[in-house]
């Protein structure tokens, strides 16, 4: 199916909202993606939202909204854990080529999407990850790890301490404020920041948590 001009509108005017200007080549890569998700979906189930209009706005714009936050973040290498459909690896692979991002799922059907939007779209800055977090090794620690409705804030932050330090950032997009999960989270982890996000045509609240190991500098 073919993108419609109040999709592409969306895309543009809600980004401008974010205080993001698209260029012409970002949008055509966005909206490339989105024409694979909403195809590969039929099939794949990569996500429960079926409306492309929603997708929009839930999907694309949800992860430009974080894309200030990981701009702040120092170092070029970063980790999707639970990367899923590619929200918000993909996105913010394409915003910033400069950048590194390693897409990590367990499910084989999404990994072999991820796959495939890598190679349409030719986002060389993208590596493709099918295995757990508990198995992902690394030399190098990730500068940034950052995670879409993977899981609680103890268990995001302990699966994936083995590949981060003391200077690694770990953002936790949310929806409501997680209080549960804070008052648990006792694993040497300290929440550094609480962002309120405001995404475009997205109904209900979205936060940003960003985390580092207890006594790393904020």
């Amino acid at each position: 199916m073919s993108i419609t001009p109040a999709q592409r509108q969306a895309l543009t005017k809600g980004a401008r909202t974010l205080g993001i200007e698209l260029t012409a080549s970002q949008e055509q890569q966005l909206l490339a993606y989105l024409t694979l998700l909403i195809k590969w979906n039929k099939a794949y189930n990569l996500t429960a939202v079926r409306n492309p209009d929603e997708m929009v706005s839930r999907h694309l714009l949800d992860s430009l909204s974080v894309l200030g936050y990981v701009q702040h973040v120092s170092g070029e290498r970063w980790l999707d854990v639970g990367s899923g459909g590619g929200m918000p690896g993909i996105i913010l692979a394409i915003m910033q080529p400069e950048k590194s991002f390693a897409l990590l799922d367990g499910n084989g059907k999404k990994t072999r999407f991820l796959t495939q939007v890598k190679l349409e779209l030719g986002l060389d800055n993208v590596q493709v990850h099918h295995q757990r977090i508990e198995d992902h090794q690394v030399e190098q620690p990730y500068d940034g790890i950052i995670s879409r409705a993977f899981s609680s804030l103890p268990d995001f932050t302990a699966w994936t301490a083995h590949v981060g330090n003391s200077a690694t950032r770990w953002l936790a997009m949310k929806g409501i404020e997680p209080d549960d999960e804070l008052s648990q989270l006792d694993n040497g982890f300290v929440v550094h920041q609480c962002h309120r996000l405001n995404v475009p045509g997205c109904q209900g609240q979205r936060h940003l948590l960003i985390l580092g190991k207890n006594g790393a500098h904020a």
